[in-house]
């Protein structure tokens, strides 16, 4: 399926929202265990930023999951 550049960023920050939320973490939490400013999860979350992969990466990992689960949201 092809997504416009917005939309894509929209749809992996919230996914990585929906994750960090259902793993009962905040914002400053998981920016922490990814080794990020929290500002950046932030703006990644509410897709003001086109982030890169390694940040996928480092997210995903601090969530104990594979940075396939977040790019899921690209599944739509």
């Amino acid at each position: 399926m092809s997504h416009n550049k917005d939309i894509v960023i929209k749809l992996v920050g919230e996914r990585v929202r929906k994750l960090r939320i259902d793993n009962h973490l905040t914002l400053e939490n998981l920016a922490f265990k990814a080794d990020m400013d929290y500002t950046q999860l932030s703006r990644i979350e509410l897709g003001k930023i086109n982030t890169s992969l390694f940040q996928i990466h480092k997210i995903a990992s601090a969530l104990g999951i594979s940075s396939c689960e977040i790019l899921t949201a690209l599944d739509k």
